[in-house]
């Protein structure tokens, strides 16, 4: 069984596109389950303020039409602000896209978000190290069922937690802990959730991106400040732009 010392919320969410600077959220369920075993959901779509694609609703079944009176974004955040914390996080493959995005329409709205706060778990991760499969195919594997109305977020995230479950029944390795569990499904060291910013052996902040690609984030600003400024100004991701922000307030550059 899995182990908790205080909530894990498991999380899905259906979006506009798969640009996290741009994309916006449509629809986000959440499975919060408590250490006793309690379980809460709730599941909500969004209105995300611009035109859904064809291609994205043919995926999930969300249309401008369905959400057009439904909330923003900005108007449930304190109600999911409120969900989730307090707990650990976990989804399928969260760690790339589901936490990435959530953090920057959390930002763009207003509320400040600190993934230090939470340990993540990424369910895809930990599959894709063991098996290499989508989700439905893990559905099938691990849990013999087959996953009906996939790319619904409810769908999805309560499929997501029983396999995680299953995960932790199959594989004698896994310390069912969400500690073991983060670092397990966690691939780089990031600081960032888009993984711009990552870390090096000795614990500093390193760029993962560009002319400074693997340059202490420290030494690159004594050098070249307008790089902070160019950076600030362009289309990165506002949780990127925050890190860089307490990194450079942290050495007073």
């Amino acid at each position: 069984m899995l182990q908790l010392t205080k909530p894990l919320c498991v999380f899905d969410l259906e979006t506009t596109g798969i640009n996290i600077n741009q994309d916006r959220i449509v629809e986000i369920s959440i499975l919060k389950v408590f250490p006793n075993g309690n379980k809460e959901s709730k599941t909500y779509l969004v209105n995300p303020g611009i035109p859904i694609p064809k291609e994205s609703s043919d995926i999930h079944g969300i249309t401008d039409e369905k959400v057009q009176n439904e909330p923003t974004f900005k108007e449930l955040a304190p109600k999911i602000l409120e969900l989730i914390k307090g707990s650990d996080l976990a989804g399928f493959n969260s760690n790339r896209f589901d936490i990435p995005l959530l953090a920057e329409e959390l930002l763009r709205n207003g509320f400040d978000f600190d993934l230090t706060k939470h340990k993540a778990v990424d369910v895809q991760v930990i599959f894709h190290k063991m098996e290499q499969r989508t989700l439905s195919a893990a559905y099938k594997f691990y849990c013999n069922k087959d996953l009906i109305d996939a790319h619904s977020a409810s769908a999805d995230t309560l499929a997501t937690y029983e396999v995680l479950e299953a995960q932790i029944e199959k594989y004698p390795d896994l310390t069912p802990t969400i500690g073991f569990l983060s670092e397990f499904s966690s691939q780089n060291k990031n600081l960032d959730p888009a993984g711009m910013i990552g870390q090096n052996a000795k614990n500093e902040a390193i760029f993962n991106f560009g002319k400074y690609k693997g340059k202490p984030v420290c030494d690159v600003f004594a050098q070249d400040l307008g790089y902070y400024s160019w950076i600030q100004k362009s289309d990165f991701p506002l949780y990127t732009k925050k890190v860089l922000t307490q990194i450079k307030l942290q050495n007073a550059l």
